[in-house]
């Protein structure tokens, strides 16, 4: 299970803060989700693996490839964004069916976790995540 708990606290306080532009910050973090979705379900490894966080990559990638680590992963369908929600450095897609948390990094966001869902008061559950 990802440790978003530290993530939530430095969202919250990263709101606190505000930020600007956000409306492109939030169309930019929702077109890499969804991108990122329909690379997997396009069985496009390599394109899914591009767009990972550095730590979310290494992890995938501890057994085997990334490319064919990330489309053995049971993930959901690309779906219809819901909600995005960018906090300074952070961003959390909201789809249909799943919930993507992004990082910003040099050259633009990354995935830094997928195939999450909530579980109440409880850090989410992601298929894909980082250190």
């Amino acid at each position: 299970m990802i440790r978003l708990s530290v993530l939530a606290a430095g969202v919250l306080v990263l709101s606190a803060a505000g930020c600007s532009s956000v409306g492109s910050q939030e169309e930019a973090a929702s077109g890499v989700a969804v991108r990122w979705q329909k690379a997997v379900d396009a069985g496009d490894g390599e394109a899914a693996c591009a767009v990972l966080a550095p730590g979310t990559l290494k992890t995938v990638a501890e057994d085997q490839p990334c490319p064919q680590a990330i489309l053995d992963k049971d993930l959901p369908r690309p779906g219809t964004v819901v909600e995005t929600s960018v906090y300074g450095q952070w961003a959390q897609v909201k789809l249909d069916d799943d919930t993507v948390f992004l990082g910003a990094f040099p050259g633009g966001w990354r995935v830094v976790a997928a195939g999450c869902t909530p579980q109440g008061s409880r850090p989410y559950d992601c298929t894909v995540e980082g250190d």
